[in-house]
C-alpha cells in the first residue's frame, strides 16, 4: 500500500495521543510506534503543530489558504504592472493592441484571456483576421512619400495629391493609414478673433474677382551667416495666387514700385491693393503712383494683422513648409529656392479653400498641325507669364 497523507487534524489527533501515551508512563518511542509513523515524521509534525488545538487548526487552514489567494492576487498584480508598463505608448488601434497582447503572451506565458483584460482588447478582436486589400501597401508607400516631400502637409492635402495622381481613395482610409503609420502634423497657432467695425476691415472690402484685390507684405528671414534678408509678397486674394516674391538684402518704396510695376504690365491693373502700414507702403511715392496707373490703396488698421488676412496666412505657409526646414547659404541660393517654391504653391499645391485645387494650375494644350491633319504627339505646357 501507499504511504497515507495525514491532514492537519489528523496530526494534531495522533499528536495528542502520543502526548497522552507518555503522561501514562509509556515510553516516546512505544508511543510513537502506536501511531505507526517514524521518529523523523513525529517530530516533524511536533515542529510544525505542535500545542494546536482542533479549532486552532482548522483556523490555520484558512489563513494559509488566504495566504495563498493573496500571493496570487500580488503576483497577478504585480504581472499586470509589468505588462502595462511595457505597453505604456497609446494603443489607439485594434491593431496596435492585437500585436501588443500576441507580444505579451509570448514574452510572459500569460493567457490570452488575462492579456486581453488587461489591455483592454476584446478577444473577439484580438481573433479577428486583418482582411488586408491588394493596394494597401502601395498606397501606404505613396502616403509616407508624399508625407516626407511635405512634412507640412496633413491628410486631407495628401488625399487631394493622391486623386490628381490617379488613386481612387477615400479621404477616411488616408486618414486610417496616415494615423497607423503614425504621420501628423504640428497643431496650428490659436485663432484671433477679427476687428469687425472698423474701417478698412477685411469685411468692407472683399475680393468679388481675380485681379479685384491685391494684397502684399514683407517677410524677414536670416541666411546662413546671420545677415537678413526681405520678402516681399504679392498675392491675389480672390484666386490665393500667389504673383510673386522679390527677395532682396533690402526692399524700399521704389523696389515696392518696381515689383508692382511689373505686374501691372503683365496682368493688368487690380481694383485695389491691400496693405498694412508699413513705411514702405504708406510712403507719398508709393500712393501717388498707385493712383496715377489708376488702382487705390485699402490699408487696414494699425496693430490688426488680420484684416489682411490672405496674405498674412500665405506668409505663415511660406514660413512653415519653407523657411522654417531650409538653410540658405546666399541670397542668389534663397531666390531660386523661395521661385521655386512659388510655382509649386501656384501649380501643384492644393487648397483647401479651393476644393484642394491649386490656385493658378498649368494648361495643357494639343497644338495642332498647320494642315489640320490631327495632333502633334506632344503637349505644350501654357503658363501664366512670371517675372525674373
Amino acid at each position: 500500500m501507499g504511504r497515507k497523507k495525514h491532514t492537519a487534524e489528523e496530526i494534531v489527533a495522533k499528536l495528542r495521543q502520543v502526548d497522552v501515551l507518555v503522561s501514562q508512563g509509556r515510553k516516546v518511542a512505544e508511543a510513537i510506534r502506536s501511531i505507526e509513523v517514524t521518529e523523523v515524521t513525529y517530530y516533524r509534525w511536533r515542529s510544525e503543530y505542535g500545542g494546536l488545538k482542533g479549532d486552532q487548526v482548522k483556523r490555520l487552514k484558512s489563513l494559509e489558504t488566504e495566504n495563498l489567494r493573496l500571493r496570487r492576487a500580488i503576483s497577478d498584480l504585480t504581472l499586470e504592472k509589468l505588462i502595462l508598463k511595457e505597453a505604456a505608448s497609446k494603443l489607439l488601434s485594434p491593431a496596435r493592441r492585437r500585436a501588443c497582447v500576441d507580444y505579451v503572451v509570448a514574452e510572459h506565458g500569460v493567457s490570452e484571456r488575462f492579456a486581453c483584460r488587461v489591455l483592454g482588447q476584446h478577444r473577439s478582436t484580438q481573433r479577428k483576421v486583418a482582411v488586408m486589400v491588394e493596394d494597401e501597401a502601395a498606397l501606404t508607400a505613396a502616403i509616407v512619400a508624399l508625407a516626407l516631400q511635405y512634412g507640412r502637409y496633413g491628410y486631407r492635402r495628401i488625399t487631394a495629391m493622391l486623386r490628381r495622381d490617379g488613386w481612387t481613395v477615400n479621404v477616411k482610409r488616408v486618414e486610417r493609414i496616415w494615423r497607423r503609420e503614425g504621420l501628423k502634423v504640428p497643431a496650428r497657432q490659436p485663432k484671433r478673433s477679427r476687428l469687425w467695425l472698423n474701417d478698412g476691415s477685411c469685411l468692407r472690402l472683399r475680393p468679388e474677382r481675380p485681379d479685384h484685390v491685391w494684397s502684399y507684405d514683407f517677410v524677414e528671414h536670416r541666411t546662413h551667416n546671420g545677415r537678413k534678408y526681405r520678402m516681399l509678397n504679392v498675392i491675389d486674394e480672390f484666386t490665393r495666387e500667389c504673383l510673386a516674391i522679390r527677395v532682396s538684402r533690402k526692399l524700399k518704396a521704389l523696389d515696392v514700385i518696381d515689383v508692382l510695376s511689373d505686374l501691372f504690365s503683365l496682368r493688368g491693373v487690380p481694383g485695389h491693393i491691400r496693405s498694412d502700414n508699413g513705411p514702405e507702403f504708406i510712403a507719398k511715392t508709393v500712393q501717388d503712383w498707385i493712383a496715377a496707373v489708376g488702382s487705390a490703396t485699402a490699408y487696414i488698421e494699425p496693430g490688426s494683422p488680420w484684416e489682411n488676412g490672405y496674405c498674412e496666412s500665405f506668409n505663415a505657409k511660406l514660413r512653415d513648409e519653407l523657411l522654417n526646414g531650409e538653410v540658405f547659404y546666399t541670397l542668389k541660393e534663397a531666390s531660386v529656392v523661395i521661385e521655386q517654391w512659388r510655382r509649386h504653391y501656384n501649380s501643384i499645391r492644393p487648397h483647401s479653400s479651393l476644393g484642394y485645387q491649386p490656385p493658378a494650375p498649368e494648361v495643357v494644350i494639343w497644338l495642332t498641325e498647320p494642315s489640320g491633319s490631327g495632333p502633334l504627339a506632344h503637349p505644350a505646357i501654357v503658363t501664366r507669364p512670371t517675372m525674373h
